[in-house]
C-alpha cells in the first residue's frame, strides 16, 4: 500500500519526461490508443518469477525492460528474497549509470533507466523475527538462507533503509494526517530548491550528486562531521555509504527549507542507514 503511494507524492512528470517516457512505453508495444502520452510517474510491480530479460530488456530486437518501463518513476520489488538472485544483482549497475545497454549480433541499444527502486521483504521467512507480538519460528539456517538472497553490494546502493513494526489499530484509526497532495506540495517546492541549486551543474537533483559536488553543496560543520565520523566507524559504513547518507541529509534539508546541513539532519540520515548493519 505505502510503495504504490508514492507516485502520488513525487512532483508531476514534466513536459520534456512525459515524452521520454513515452517514448519507451511505444517502443515497447505499451501505448494505448486513449491515452498517447504518459502523463503520471510509472509504477512498475514484476513478479517474482521474472526472468532477466524480461528485467532488463532484450529480445532479437531490444526491448526495454521493467527497468526502462520504469524510467522516471517506480520499480517496486514486493517480498525482495523471492527473486532470483542473479536478477536481483542485475539491478546494480543500473541503479549506478542511470541507463543499460543491450547487445546483441545485430544491434545494440542503450535504454535510460532513471527509477526509483523501492523493495519490501520481512526479516525471515515467518516474518516474526524481531516482532514485539509474535515468536519467530525459524531457525538460523532458515534466516541465514532467506537473507542470503540479497548481497551487500544491492543493499549498499539503497539510500533509505527502514524497519517498520506492525502498524497498531489507534494508529489506522488517526485523524488529521497529511494527503498525498499536501506532501507532493512539500515535495515539488524541495525539488525545485534542488533545480535552482544545480541549474549550472547539469543535474536536478540530489541524487544526481557526483562525490565532487557533495564536496560543494553538502558542507558540514565540526558537530556534524564528528557524528557522521563516528557513525562511520562504528557501523563499519562503504565510502558509497557515506555518500549516499549526505546526499539523504541534503534532502532532509531542503525539505524543511534550510540551506545549511546541520547534526540533526545528519542524524535521521544516518538512522536510515542501519538496518543492513542489523541483519547482513
Amino acid at each position: 500500500m505505502l510503495a504504490k503511494r508514492i507516485p502520488s507524492i513525487l512532483p508531476r512528470l514534466g513536459f520534456e519526461e512525459a515524452l521520454e517516457v513515452t517514448k519507451i512505453y511505444s517502443i515497447a508495444g505499451e501505448i494505448k490508443e486513449e491515452n498517447p502520452i504518459i502523463l503520471n510517474r510509472p509504477f512498475r510491480m514484476p513478479n517474482h518469477n521474472i526472468s532477466n530479460s524480461a528485467l532488463v530488456g532484450g529480445g532479437s530486437i531490444p526491448k526495454p525492460g521493467e527497468i526502462s518501463l520504469a524510467h522516471y518513476g517506480v520499480l517496486f520489488l514486493d517480498e525482495l528474497p523471492q527473486y532470483n538472485k542473479s536478477t536481483i544483482n542485475l539491478l546494480r549497475g543500473p541503479m549506478e549509470d542511470k541507463k543499460l545497454t543491450i547487445s546483441r549480433v545485430s544491434s545494440k541499444v542503450t535504454y535510460p533507466c532513471s527509477f526509483m527502486l523501492v523493495a519490501s521483504m520481512n526479516p525471515c521467512p515467518c516474518g516474526y523475527y524481531g516482532s514485539e507480538n509474535k515468536e519467530c519460528n525459524c531457525s538460523t539456517g532458515d534466516i541465514n538462507k532467506y537473507m542470503g538472497k540479497i548481497s551487500g553490494p544491492i543493499l549498499d546502493r539503497m539510500d533509505i533503509q527502514i524497519e517498520i513494526q506492525a502498524i497498531k489499530y489507534s494508529k489506522i484509526e488517526q485523524e488529521n494526517v497529511e494527503n498525498s497532495n499536501e506532501i507532493r506540495q512539500r515535495v515539488s517546492k524541495a525539488r525545485q530548491i534542488q533545480n535552482d541549486r544545480y541549474k549550472n551543474e547539469n543535474i536536478f537533483s540530489n541524487s544526481e550528486l557526483t562525490s565532487r559536488l557533495i564536496n560543494k553543496y553538502c558542507e558540514l560543520d565540526k558537530e556534524s562531521k564528528q557524528l557522521l565520523e563516528n557513525a562511520f566507524n562504528k557501523l563499519g559504513l562503504s565510502a558509497r555509504a557515506y555518500d549516499k547518507i549526505l546526499k539523504v541529509a541534503r534532502s532532509i534539508a531542503d525539505l524543511e527549507g534550510k540551506e545549511l546541513i546541520n547534526k540533526k539532519h545528519i542524524a535521521e540520515a544516518i538512522q536510515y542507514r542501519s538496518l543492513d548493519r542489523k541483519y547482513f
